[in-house]
């Protein structure tokens, strides 16, 4: 039996009616319809899945949908929106978020399956280090728990590049 509770997505409240254990990256993409988060491994080992859940990053395929109750989800989706709040906004305004246009900037992605993810993990390392050195870069896409953030075309250095510019830009 489903039980409804709410969560807020990418700055809107959203009732969701799929059962508690239900895995969050499944609510995202096949209720809410959001295409950022990607299944990568289902076991929360490669980080395509990754999503902030109040800011913090969480692999969404072996997150409960009840563990973000009466929180905030960020998608990718929902990047704008958030870098839009940080400077006191209350709409997007249809700008990109310094990571993703970073990213267009630094053409980061060959397949892209895994860029979602790793967008993610950038904006939270630069929401908490502001001037990341690249040893912080790499420590946040390496070390962090629950696992490395992988990506099989190897775009690595381009990674490194493009969490540089966004983080010059945010200080801009």
């Amino acid at each position: 039996m489903a039980d409804q509770l709410t969560t807020n997505v990418n700055g809107h409240d959203r009732a969701i009616t799929s059962a508690p254990e239900t895995p969050l990256l499944y609510v995202l993409r096949n209720e809410l319809r959001l295409s950022g988060p990607r299944y990568g491994c289902g076991l929360a080992q490669c980080g395509a899945c990754a999503v902030l859940v109040d800011g913090a990053e969480v692999r969404s395929c072996i997150t409960p949908i009840a563990a973000t109750a009466g929180k905030k989800v960020t998608t990718l989706e929902g990047l704008p929106l958030l870098w839009a709040q940080s400077k006191g906004a209350t709409a997007d305004g249809g700008t990109l978020h310094p990571v993703q246009q970073a990213w267009i900037d630094e053409q980061v992605p060959q397949c892209g399956y895994c860029q979602s993810g790793m967008m993610i993990a950038a904006a939270e390392l630069l929401a908490t280090n502001p001037s990341p050195s690249v040893a912080q870069i790499k420590d946040a896409y390496t070390n962090k728990p629950p696992s490395p953030h992988l990506c099989r075309c190897g775009t690595y250095a381009a990674i490194i590049r493009a969490v540089q510019r966004a983080s010059m830009t945010m200080k801009s």
